[in-house]
């Protein structure tokens, strides 16, 4: 089961779309210096097709539902994900703490972020980071992070 916390609708966590980004608790990675240590809680609700269902109609115009966060069942991810692509037609990103994930997460998702946030090198606005952001079309996966820098 995948709970999640709190939601909002942001233009900046994933290029060129408008996405809604839903907090999943019960966080597996424990990063240091990590913004929301209270996501590693399992507190919130449920997170199934009815409460993205809702979420959708709540957030009329978003192009991308963006898990931030894998929690601690990782099956259900990523069927809600492949429910979102092929059912609500939207594109679909996940946020995660690991350093690699499983290649099905470049089958089902459109945009994965890699890497657990380390303080000495910094988000992904710094040319410095260790975190990756890659976008996945069509099988080919390519990384994004640059986007994010200044030029």
């Amino acid at each position: 089961m995948l709970k999640y916390l709190q939601t909002e609708v942001v233009f900046e966590e994933i290029p060129t779309e408008i996405s809604l980004a839903i907090n999943i608790t019960n966080c597996q990675n424990n990063c240091l210096g990590c913004h929301s240590p209270y996501l590693r809680q399992n507190i919130g609700d449920e997170l199934t097709t009815d409460s993205i269902d809702s979420l959708i109609e709540k957030n009329k115009g978003i192009t991308c539902i963006l898990f931030m966060g894998e929690g601690n069942d990782r099956e259900m991810l990523l069927e809600l994900a492949e429910y979102v692509k092929s059912e609500k037609h939207l594109k679909v990103a996940v946020y995660s703490g690991r350093k690699e994930v499983e290649p099905e997460f470049y089958n089902v998702f459109d945009y994965v972020k890699v890497g657990p946030y380390i303080d000495e090198y910094g988000p992904l606005n710094k040319e410095t980071t260790n975190q990756r952001l890659y976008q996945i079309t069509n099988g080919d996966i390519v990384d994004i992070t640059s986007r994010f820098w200044k030029n």
